[in-house]
């Protein structure tokens, strides 16, 4: 067992990790509250988000349309290869690429705006683990059905999340499940679910990759409905032999096997603890977590709790000590500015050069994390966009790099022509009177103090922090485009990229 945080130690400092943390961060009235609360409510605050009414609506492409199931059945029976089939198929995906970048700014705009948000950064760690790509699935009816499936099973069973993800036809169709029938098994499911998902390498053999992949047999979708279904004379029904136990095991038996494995508690607290607390591996608190979860009938509820309740959870060598991810960067900006997201089509591209566009893992591995964020160009990346995001102005980079058909779509739909490269189209800056009082824009060790608060919660190093005001000392501290030059430079500093 963990040992539990001192309530009366709970800081305003603390209740902005927790926040930083559980979520993507928030206001400063965001965070006097959850310190008002007191550590044991703010947690319950968190963790029982079902408590908050969540009425964020689906893209409304989510309900197929009969025009469009009637151009599938056409396309379906359209001569392979001809003329007329390949220009039905072409334009079928042109719509799903331009319904991708959608998708992509649905699900941020939701992360920027959810009263729960544990349950998004949770998603987003479900996403993350479970790494799917639109690249090979190329169909954003799929991607959102299973993006709705870690939402809905964000803190619930293990056995219920890997079984879902086992049978989502986004991962059917992204590990080639959908291909796999008796004499004939495709390994690969079979083998990322133990090595990438749930147990890690040297924990399993390769006989039980074989001999899990035959329980996985029959199992199919329609790559454009996304209708989940079994056929059973391609079911291996034969003898398995799987992590030392025997049977005619199904798939959902092999499943249940898996999560009822000691080692995938562990794997997925040792992923969990490196997510909301630190990079630096913990045995000891992850082996915690682990037996916890193990005691409390492998729910992730209950043992996320103990987690925001531990001493551990807020060392000094957690807080602020972790790199922010694109992601947690950029919702993050958004819900401490109090902004909107940039328009669709540079928030997308502006995501792809942060390296990390959501619904495009680069790979079955999903995303590296920590220091891996950061390099000469990504984090000049980061001070331009910063400048963006505050100023509202087009910046001097383009798209960059070759283009597949989502990226295409994404420069055609916001972005205007400028010289080599699509510019990022101007939208509204941030409206500073709405951050800060007339007395903070008047006096500038006030306004510091104010952004310190705001967009670090905690204190500047002396020479930046002398830097800073410097800068407002030169200029007109009640200029609200001056106070935005502040907001970027902070953002421009080291400390903005940790949280």
């Amino acid at each position: 067992m963990l040992d539990p945080f001192p309530p009366s130690a709970f800081t305003w400092e603390h209740a902005a990790h927790l926040l930083n943390r559980a979520g993507f961060g928030g206001t400063p009235e965001e965070v006097d509250s959850l310190r008002r609360m007191g550590l044991p409510d703010a947690v319950d605050f968190l963790v029982d988000y079902q408590k908050t009414p969540d009425d964020y609506a689906a893209p409304a492409w989510s309900v197929p349309d009969p025009a469009e199931v009637e151009q599938i059945r056409l396309l379906r029976g359209m001569r392979k290869g001809s003329q007329e089939r390949i220009d039905l198929q072409r334009k079928i995906y042109k719509t799903y690429s331009q319904r991708m970048v959608q998708l992509h700014e649905w699900w941020l705009e939701r992360m920027r705006t959810t009263g729960r948000p544990l349950q998004e950064k949770m998603t987003l760690f479900w996403h993350g683990l479970f790494a799917t790509s639109h690249t090979k699935v190329r169909n954003p009816l799929l991607m959102w059905q299973q993006n709705e499936a870690f939402r809905q099973r964000a803190v619930g069973q293990w056995n219920d999340l890997l079984l879902a993800m086992a049978q989502s036809p986004a991962m059917l169709l992204w590990l080639d499940g959908n291909q796999s029938k008796k004499g004939a098994p495709n390994e690969n499911f079979a083998r990322e679910v133990m090595e990438l998902f749930t147990l890690g390498e040297g924990h399993y053999t390769e006989q039980d990759i074989k001999e899990s992949a035959r329980a996985f047999t029959g199992w199919h979708t329609d790559a454009f409905t996304g209708k989940f279904y079994a056929i059973p004379a391609q079911f291996d029904k034969g003898r398995k032999t799987y992590l030392g136990q025997t049977g005619n095991f199904s798939g959902e038996e092999v499943i249940g096997i898996l999560a009822r494995e000691p080692r995938s508690s562990e794997y997925v607290w040792e992923r969990l603890w490196r997510y909301f607390g630190s990079e630096e591996p913990n045995p000891g608190v992850s082996s915690a977590l682990a037996l916890q979860f193990q005691q409390s009938g492998l729910e992730f509820k209950p043992v996320l709790r103990t987690l925001f309740l531990s001493r551990e959870f807020y060392a000094p060598g957690v807080v602020r000590a972790q790199v922010k991810g694109p992601v947690q960067w950029l919702v993050g900006s958004c819900r401490s500015l109090e902004r909107t997201l940039p328009p669709t089509g540079p928030t997308y591209q502006m995501m792809k050069r942060l390296g990390q566009v959501v619904f495009a893992p680069p790979s079955v591995k999903g995303w590296d994390s920590g220091v891996s964020w950061i390099s000469t160009n990504t984090l000049l990346d980061r001070y331009n966009f910063a400048a963006y995001l505050v100023h509202g102005r087009p910046l001097g980079s383009g798209a960059g790099g070759k283009q597949n058909p989502v990226e295409k779509a994404a420069a055609k739909m916001g972005m205007a022509e400028g010289g080599d490269h699509p510019q990022p189209v101007a939208f509204q800056g941030v409206d500073v009177r709405k951050l800060f009082s007339p007395d903070e824009l008047a006096n500038p060790d006030a306004l510091l103090a104010a952004l310190e608060r705001r967009c670090i919660q905690a204190k500047l190093p002396d020479d930046r922090l002398a830097s800073l005001k410097s800068f407002l000392s030169a200029q007109k501290s009640s200029n609200p485009e001056t106070v935005r030059g502040a907001i970027r430079l902070l953002m421009s500093t080291p400390d903005y990229q940790l949280t």
